[in-house]
């Protein structure tokens, strides 16, 4: 049985995620969810699809620094780093995680194709290779994983802290275990010779049954981002990858990779105002990334987007009673045109499966006295929160939690709806955070 048969064991739901089909549900979004706060969840959302490049040589180091916004200050073998590749005009390229694997060698997780065009056109003593297709990339998060991955790898892993990595094995197979996740709270990727996939994939499976794992498909993935106040490339925003026309190019030849940005369909209030969708770090809450102390690509404009000091990140919390009356409007006979549905999507992050031209990027406008001062992107139905939540990229002004401002909800040339929304916490977890969480409690597991 191959992996692919193993993954969509008990699977509902499959779709096309660029090469691959990767799984949408299993048993549903809300046992998926919340199994990542209950028990633990084994995803493999981005098995098989994750662009995977490493950069090796002696100058490997100031490579990145010269085309990431970070410093990479004090960046150890055994470490791992959000990485940030931003334009000209200081939007983002892309971004991902950087793992140093050697002393010259940095593994790479979504910045290529754009890396490796920005390295094919340097002169760094650099070499790269892509790996996208050759290592596995599975992903344990809940309060049970580290119990899961030491029953699996019969080893004591407490020692991998919070944005660390190192080797082990699972099924004798040598295994790469990371500690980091997009949920919020204790999670792990492991990753490996593709080759070897299905034989990890059922070990983790097998040892997780007495903790309560869930498999986890797509839906319930992304869902996770917003709780934890992280836009993502390619689900809350999207990247301006043809307004280059040489990388625009360069795309072309890696069709692997650049559906997310080949086909754009764009949806919710703010329409087909494709500038507006753009991003630079310090919108979605990274400024703490970006480090003048080196030049890199897009430093200027992000110089004045530092002196204007413009923006913030929020969690928005939507109105129950104007939720209720989206949906209401369906029903109140046909002389009333109803607006977009808001009931059907957990997530406002579509997956191709209506007939859509390319991959489709949901945004809606936010309002303060009926002015334009945002978007809102990655809304969800929080099944652990019960609420309907969305990442605010708003104006700083506004953004003092309990402030009440407004979503138009509805494409344009529709009934549009103003949602009331109030500003709250970010990120809106609000459960022990990965980065904080001490494992020593957590018991260990005998070899």
């Amino acid at each position: 049985m191959s992996l692919d048969q193993a993954m969509a064991e008990g699977v509902f739901t499959l779709f096309p995620a660029g090469p691959v089909m990767s799984p949408l549900e299993y048993n549903g979004y809300v046992p998926e969810v919340l199994a990542t706060k209950r028990t633990a969840s084994l995803g493999t959302s981005l098995n098989g699809n994750s662009p995977v490049y490493d950069v090796t040589g002696p100058d490997a180091l100031e490579f990145l620094r010269s085309v990431c916004v970070n410093s990479f200050k004090g960046f150890e073998v055994g470490q791992i780093r959000h990485g940030v590749l931003c334009d000209e005009q200081g939007r983002i390229l892309t971004d991902g995680v950087i793992a140093r694997i050697a002393d010259d060698t940095y593994r790479t997780y979504w910045l290529a194709p754009a890396l490796a065009y920005r390295l094919e056109r340097s002169d760094f003593d650099v070499t790269g290779v892509d790996q996208s297709f050759s290592e596995f990339f599975f992903q344990i998060a809940g309060p049970r994983s580290l119990e899961i991955l030491e029953n699996a790898t019969r080893e004591d892993l407490h020692d991998i802290g919070f944005g660390r990595h190192r080797m082990s094995s699972i099924a004798g197979v040598p295994v790469r275990v990371l500690r980091l996740g997009m949920a919020g709270g204790l999670a792990y990727e492991v990753h490996g010779d593709m080759a070897q996939a299905e034989a990890v994939y059922r070990a983790i499976w097998e040892v997780g049954q007495p903790y309560g794992i869930v498999k986890q498909g797509r839906i319930s993935y992304v869902m996770q981002h917003t709780e934890a106040g992280f836009p993502n490339i390619n689900m809350h925003y999207p990247m301006p990858w043809y307004e280059d026309a040489d990388l625009g190019a360069y795309y072309d030849q890696h069709p692997m990779h650049n559906f997310y940005n080949k086909y754009r369909d764009l949806v919710g209030s703010v329409g087909q105002e494709l500038e507006a969708r753009y991003v630079t770090p310090f919108q979605v809450g990274w400024g703490n990334l970006v480090d003048f102390d080196h030049d890199f690509i897009g430093k200027e404009a992000l110089l004045r987007e530092a002196e204007a000091d413009r923006w913030a990140r929020v969690t928005l919390v939507w109105n129950a009673d104007d939720i209720a009356d989206v949906v209401a409007s369906q029903y109140r006979g046909e002389e009333v045109e109803p607006a977009d549905r808001i009931e059907e999507r957990p997530v406002d992050v579509y997956f191709n499966l209506n007939g859509h031209t390319g991959f489709v990027y949901h945004a809606d406008w936010v309002l303060a006295d009926g002015e334009r001062i945002g978007t809102s992107v990655g809304r969800i139905n929080s099944v652990h929160y019960r609420r309907m939540i969305s990442i605010g990229l708003i104006d700083k002004r506004y953004a003092a939690e309990g402030n009440e401002i407004t979503v138009l909800w509805g494409r344009p040339g529709t009934p549009q709806r103003q949602i009331r929304a109030t500003v709250a916490r970010s990120p809106y977890f609000d459960l022990p955070n990965n980065n904080a969480i001490d494992v020593e409690s957590i018991p260990r597991v005998s070899a």
